[in-house]
C-alpha cells in the first residue's frame, strides 16, 4: 500500500520534474570543439596583438592620423587589445583543462575584461556614426590635425560607461563545486543561484539585454545616423560639388570605413546572439526530444563564439582594404 501511494504524495508535494538523461552528442560536440576554439583562439591572439599594436603605433606616431574618428578607431583598438591580452590565454586554459585553477578573483575578472571590451567597440561604433554625420552636417568646416575636445570627453565617458555595465558580471560569477563521473570540479561560470533580486533579473534577462544593448544597439544607431547622414548630403549635393572636393573624398572614405567596421562587428556577432535568443526561446530541457535541437544550438554556440572572438583581432584587417590612409601607414610599419 506504501508504495502505491508514494507518487500521488511526491504531486501533492509539487516535487520538481527530473530532467531526462544528458544527451551524448553534447559531449561529442564539446570535444571536437575544443581544439577547433583552442586553434581559433591562438590565430586571434597571434593577430590580434600584432594588428591592433600596430594600429595603435600608427596613429601614436602619425601626426595627420591623430583626428576625432581614428582615436575612437585606436580606443577600439586598444579595448580589443586587452581583451585579447588578458582573456584569451585564460579562455583557452580553462577549455582544456577540467579544473578552473585561478581562483575566484581571474573567475570574476576574465567575463568583466570581456564586457568592459565589447562595451567599448559598442558605444565607439555608435559615436563613430554620430561623428559622421556631423561631420556631414558641418561639411563647411575644415578639420586640422588635432584632436577635438569632444572626442576626449567621448572616449573618457565610452570607457567609464563600459566599465560600470561590467560589473554585474563580477558580481554574477563565481567559482561553483561541480561534480562530473564521481569527481569534484571547480568551475568558473555564471553562478545559479544569485543573492540579490537585480543579479536575479540580470541572470533571468542577461540573454536579451546583451542581445539588445551590445548587438542591436550599434546597428540601430548606424542605420538612423547614416540615413540622417545621406538625406543631409543630398540636401546639400549642389554645393558640395562645388567647395571642399578633396575633404569631401576624405569624409566619405572614413564614412565608408566606419560602416565597413559595424558591418564586421554585426557579422562577427550574430551567429552567438542568434544562438543565445533561440535556446532561450526554443529549448526545454525536460523535453526528452531535446536532444537534436541541442546540437544544433551547441554547434551554432561554438561557431558563434569562434566569430566572436574573431571580431578582436579583424578590425585592423578591415581598415587596411577599406582605408588608403591606413593601408599606406600599415605597408609604411611594415
Amino acid at each position: 500500500g506504501t508504495d502505491r501511494t508514494r507518487p500521488d504524495r511526491a504531486d501533492r508535494l509539487g516535487s520538481a520534474p527530473r530532467p531526462p538523461p544528458l544527451c551524448r552528442q553534447q559531449t561529442e560536440i564539446t570535444g571536437s570543439f575544443k581544439y577547433i576554439n583552442t586553434a581559433v583562439s591562438c590565430l586571434v591572439f597571434v593577430v590580434g596583438v600584432v594588428g591592433n599594436s600596430a594600429l595603435l603605433r600608427i596613429i601614436y606616431k602619425n601626426k595627420y592620423m591623430r583626428n576625432g574618428p581614428n582615436i575612437l578607431i585606436a580606443s577600439l583598438a586598444l579595448g580589443d587589445l586587452l581583451h585579447i591580452a588578458i582573456d584569451i590565454p585564460i579562455n583557452v586554459y580553462k577549455l582544456l583543462a577540467e579544473d578552473w585553477p585561478f581562483g575566484v578573483e581571474v573567475c570574476k575578472l576574465v567575463p568583466f575584461i570581456q564586457k568592459a571590451s565589447v562595451g567599448i567597440t559598442v558605444l565607439s561604433l555608435c559615436a563613430l556614426s554620430i561623428d559622421r554625420y556631423r561631420a556631414v552636417a558641418s561639411w563647411s568646416r575644415i578639420q586640422g590635425i588635432r584632436v577635438p575636445l569632444c572626442t576626449v570627453v567621448e572616449i573618457i565617458l565610452i570607457w567609464v560607461g563600459s566599465i560600470v555595465l561590467a560589473i554585474p558580471e563580477t558580481i554574477a560569477f563565481d567559482v561553483v563545486p561541480m561534480e562530473y563521473r564521481d569527481r569534484l570540479y571547480s568551475v568558473c561560470l555564471l553562478h545559479p543561484i544569485q543573492k540579490t533580486r537585480f543579479m536575479e533579473i540580470y541572470k533571468s534577462a542577461k540573454d536579451w539585454w546583451l542581445f539588445s544593448f551590445y548587438f542591436c544597439m550599434p546597428l540601430a544607431c548606424t542605420a538612423v545616423f547614416y540615413s540622417l547622414m545621406t538625406c543631409e548630403m543630398l540636401r546639400k549635393k549642389s554645393g558640395m560639388q562645388i567647395a571642399l572636393n578633396d575633404h569631401l573624398k576624405q569624409r566619405r572614405e572614413v564614412a565608408k570605413t566606419v560602416f565597413c567596421l559595424v558591418l564586421v562587428f554585426a557579422l562577427c556577432w550574430m551567429p552567438l546572439h542568434l544562438s543565445r535568443i533561440l535556446k532561450k526561446m526554443l529549448y526545454n530541457e525536460y523535453d526528452p526530444n531535446r536532444c537534436e535541437l541541442l546540437s544544433f544550438l551547441l554547434v551554432l554556440d561554438y561557431i558563434g563564439i569562434n566569430m566572436a572572438s574573431l571580431n578582436s583581432c579583424i578590425n585592423p584587417i578591415a581598415l587596411y582594404f577599406v582605408s588608403k590612409r591606413f593601408k599606406n601607414c600599415f605597408q609604411v610599419a611594415a
